[in-house]
């Protein structure tokens, strides 16, 4: 089972984008049902990111509506893995916006697979990168590495939304953001951060919302919500 510090730590840093109601209607609830049932949750957006959470589902509504077609057994296997590790499952939407869940992606930088992890990070989590055998491609091996990674991060900056950005840029950014800012507050600090690490924050809150922040909808009814957007 998850921990539920971690947990409610990353519904913490998501407070800053979401109204998160609990099973018996209370702002601010975290009941363990809502915590591990968050397809039944409606979640409004804060201003600091509802324009362009709506640009990007609708920018980007053909896509998410594939990757959601074959969700189902990557989701599963990371939300294993995750639970094993004691992370928050819903950090699987990370993968989505990295490679799309495709095991064999690989950036314009060399980043591969579903976590999009480079060679020395990749190495620094145990995993063998070569070009006869590289286990970034290989999905639960990636996964465990990203996990411990994910783990790693959250020790460092003990925030969620932060956790994203490191991930996406490395540590130093955020921590120079942090020391110019004054501020470990993501949208006090974001003006601070290089512009990819500032996106790639707001598509993980995008890809969260898309697959879990409307409530409980059928695919139909989504996708007809979203293509009058």
């Amino acid at each position: 089972m998850n921990n539920p510090t971690l947990i409610k730590s990353f519904f913490g840093s998501l407070s800053f984008l979401f109204i998160i109601t609990n099973s018996t209607g209370d702002k601010n609830g975290l009941s363990q049902e809502t915590l591990y049932n968050l397809s039944a949750v409606k979640m409004p957006l804060n201003k600091n990111v509802s324009q362009f959470v709506t640009n990007y589902i609708h920018d980007n509504r053909q896509e998410l509506y594939t990757i959601r077609q074959r969700s189902r057994s990557p989701f599963a296997m990371i939300d294993s893995v995750f639970r094993r590790y004691k992370l928050p499952v819903q950090l699987k939407y990370l993968a989505v916006i990295e490679s799309d869940l495709k095991a064999t992606a690989v950036s314009r930088v060399g980043a591969t697979g579903p976590w999009q992890l480079m060679p020395q990070t990749a190495q620094q989590l145990g995993l063998k990168v070569s070009q006869a055998n590289d286990e970034r491609k290989q999905y639960y091996k990636s996964t465990k590495a990203a996990a411990l990674y994910l783990k790693d991060l959250y020790s460092e900056f003990g925030d969620w939304l932060l956790v994203l950005a490191a991930y996406n840029g490395g540590p130093g950014p955020v921590y120079r953001a942090i020391h110019k800012s004054g501020s470990r507050n993501f949208w006090n600090l974001q003006g601070y951060l290089p512009a990819e690490s500032r996106v790639h924050v707001k598509k993980f809150i995008a890809a969260h919302y898309y697959f879990e922040g409307q409530g409980s909808v059928t695919t139909s009814t989504r996708t007809e919500r979203l293509a009058s957007l």
